[in-house]
């Protein structure tokens, strides 16, 4: 058997090892490849719950500082993203994790900062250093940050 390179064909190399665990040719395997992508399995979980909260930041952040734009579509954005996070949460029980580790925390609100900046005309300054909001309160279906809150 023609053995294919991990560097060659990422998709083809999975489909071979997969194989080869399936007729338990162990002796073939690419043991340390193998162990590299069982870890961004775990990182890839880690980066969508990030960016899903990021998306949720972003959104309570725009629902505080612009009251006069609250909509049905960023209603809507914030109760899908809640959903999701907490789909997540429920079926990967190991990432709640994250919302323990403060440097995750630091990433997901500065990239929910960075978007919120873009997305409206408030600079990244103006928003808190660090989320002032409790995760009950931002995964809870029904909170949302109090109009004027930001004065």
């Amino acid at each position: 058997m023609t053995t294919i390179s991990y560097e060659e064909d990422i998709i083809a190399w999975a489909n071979q090892q997969a194989w080869l665990v399936r007729n338990k040719k162990f002796e073939l395997l690419d043991i340390e490849h193998i162990a590299e992508e069982i870890e961004d399995v775990g990182k890839s979980e880690q980066r969508e719950l990030a960016s899903r909260m990021a998306v949720l930041l972003c959104h309570l952040l725009k629902w505080e500082y612009q009251p006069a734009r609250q909509g049905a579509s960023w209603q809507a954005t914030i109760k899908t993203q809640r959903e999701r996070i907490k789909n997540r949460l429920y079926k990967t029980p190991s990432l709640k994790n994250c919302l323990s580790d403060p440097e995750w925390w630091a990433d997901a609100w500065a990239d929910a900062r960075d978007k919120a900046e873009k997305e409206t005309d408030i600079s990244y300054e103006k928003f808190p250093e660090k989320c002032l909001w409790e995760i009950e309160n931002i995964l809870f279906d029904n909170w949302f940050p109090q109009d004027f809150a930001a004065g």
